[in-house]
């Protein structure tokens, strides 16, 4: 095996892989990459965990067909610190690889090919061109309600559902809960399949790239698929029923409370310097007509206080809740003013983006209260 390749493409490859990679695993193989040099002059990298894998292609140019696996932190790193534009890969006796670039001379250990698990087809998905901006949107508005209790597996990712010409996306911890849906046509899935944390992420930072090509989607019984141009990611479902969140949803509050968005993210941020545990940075929401107070104690430090205006006619009502909750949600979203729906003391507040936010799409948090 031996090629040359630019520089800038192959740590390209290797940056995507960097996320995917198992640095702790029982199997050290997984903590490689998979480097085989084709005969139509493309370099293909493979990096899988057993759960998600990203394969990507890049020209180079092949002088002698092969493949080789290469631990990916010391290649990436070398890689980004070569001197010259391009690099030459040879694999030489007992997979040892040589690497130069100009002056620079390394040469690395590798591993059989053979060796490393072999990427998972997934032809019977059904693809679905997306809108790569949209489908990032939606991912930054529920992945911060994913819950990172492992004993709950259904709820440690989104569930995504599709059909009558939309896609929705929720994500809950059991304390809140974030729903995302956009107007999109294709996605028939008849109960709706959870996509993992880490496939999830993944999704995005290739979601993300400034690269050309349609972005296409796709599922089967147990694998989410996701192609762009030479890129295309492969992860396993998980296994398990979500829980029926339309129930959660309260169907209508007794009082609508109209607040500038970036007013009160700046409020819970001051107010939960103050709070007395740094775990739940609890505060008390203090609603009076067109007046909303913030307050929190912690009786080693002192307490604090702060009114903000918004537009509410009804009557008075403390509630508490976590601000760490209440700041993700008002974080990911820029709509300049938020609808918080109550209604006592012991029932959630629902979030939502006040005004039109479109033909189709919306946003909805949940927060369940705390007795302060």
């Amino acid at each position: 095996m031996e090629l040359q390749i630019g520089t800038d493409e192959f740590s390209r490859a290797l940056y995507r892989a960097q996320g995917i990679v198992e640095k702790k695993s029982t199997m050290p193989i997984l903590a490689s990459v998979l480097l085989e040099a084709t005969e139509d002059q493309k370099l293909r990298v493979t990096a899988f965990d057993l759960e998600i894998g990203v394969q990507t292609t890049h020209p180079a140019e092949i002088r002698k067909p092969g493949a080789v696996a290469l631990k990916h932190k010391e290649l990436y790193d070398i890689v980004r610190a070569l001197p010259e534009r391009n690099l030459v890969l040879k694999r030489e006796a007992n997979n040892r690889v040589k690497l130069t670039s100009g002056a620079a001379e390394f040469n690395i250990v590798g591993q059989p090919a053979e060796d490393y698990p072999p990427f998972p087809r997934a032809e019977k998905a059904q693809m679905v061109k997306v809108d790569p901006t949209s489908l990032s949107e939606m991912i930054e508005k529920t992945q911060f309600a994913i819950s990172a209790d492992e004993t709950r597996h259904n709820l440690n990712g989104v569930f995504f559902e599709g059909g009558e010409g939309s896609v929705r996306m929720v994500a809950t911890d059991g304390h809140r809960l974030s729903l995302a849906q956009r107007p999109l046509e294709g996605f028939n899935l008849k109960h709706g399949v959870i996509v993992p944390r880490k496939g999830l992420l993944e999704l995005r930072r290739l979601l993300d790239e400034n690269s050309g090509g349609d972005c296409e989607l796709g599922f089967t019984e147990t694998s989410g698929v996701f192609r762009r141009g030479d890129v295309t990611m492969v992860m396993r479902l998980i296994d398990g029923t979500f829980p029926d969140y339309m129930q959660v949803i309260p169907k209508e509050a007794d009082r609508t409370v109209t607040v500038d968005r970036p007013r009160l993210l700046d409020t819970l941020k001051r107010m939960s310097l103050l709070s007395s545990d740094r775990s739940t940075n609890a505060v008390r929401l203090e609603l009076s007509e067109n007046s909303l107070r913030v307050t929190s104690q912690n009786p080693d430090l002192g307490d604090a206080r702060e009114e903000i205006p918004v537009t509410y006619k009804g009557q008075p009502l403390q509630i508490g809740f976590n601000a760490r909750y209440l700041m993700d949600v008002l974080q990911v979203l820029d709509a300049p003013e938020m609808n918080v729906e109550l209604c006592d003391e012991l029932s959630p507040g629902v979030l939502k983006p006040a005004g039109d936010p479109g033909v189709g799409a919306r946003y909805t948090a949940v927060i369940m209260p705390m007795r302060i």
